[in-house]
């Protein structure tokens, strides 16, 4: 079984050394979605909610989410990171939006957090621009889906 990572042998927290780690290309991608009433879906699909564009500024939140990810988890590392995607897939059948988020980078150390926390993101941005019509939505499923690069191989949820 493989070893926490993030704590040392007194069992304190700490940032992991990446120093030592060979610079690889590693791109993330990761999924959830958020489920809404018909009808929010509805609003969004053909742009009359009254917060303007919902899908074009989950994006941005997305996009600057995985940028600030370590100011928001405390054990995550700066990255620079050279591309970050946000696609929507609106599901009318059961009234939801898949979010995914596919990030990479030229680094030392994974973006599986930065891919992760732009889905979050972005799903909150969706429920806060539409949550004066639809309080019952649920942010959910928010998962890694697969990554590549670095000395633990790649990853693919089957």
């Amino acid at each position: 079984m493989a070893e926490f990572t993030h704590f040392d042998e007194k069992g304190q927290a700490l940032m992991v050394d990446v120093g030592e780690k060979d610079t690889t290309v590693r791109e993330a991608v990761a999924r959830g979605e958020i489920r809404m009433q018909p009808e929010t879906l509805n609003l969004i699909l053909e742009g009359r909610a009254k917060k303007g564009d919902v899908l074009a500024v989950a994006r941005l939140a997305g996009i600057m989410a995985a940028k600030k990810t370590p100011d928001l988890i405390p054990l995550a590392h700066p990255l620079p990171l050279s591309s970050v995607k946000i696609e929507f897939s609106p599901d009318r059948e059961r009234s939801l939006i898949e979010i995914e988020a596919r990030v990479k980078v030229t680094a030392r150390t994974g973006v599986e957090m930065e891919a992760l926390t732009a889905v979050a993101c972005a799903g909150l941005t969706i429920y806060d621009m539409c949550k004066a019509v639809d309080r019952g939505m649920t942010i959910s499923r928010i998962r890694l889906m697969e990554k590549s690069g670095g000395r633990s191989g790649s990853f693919k949820r089957e």
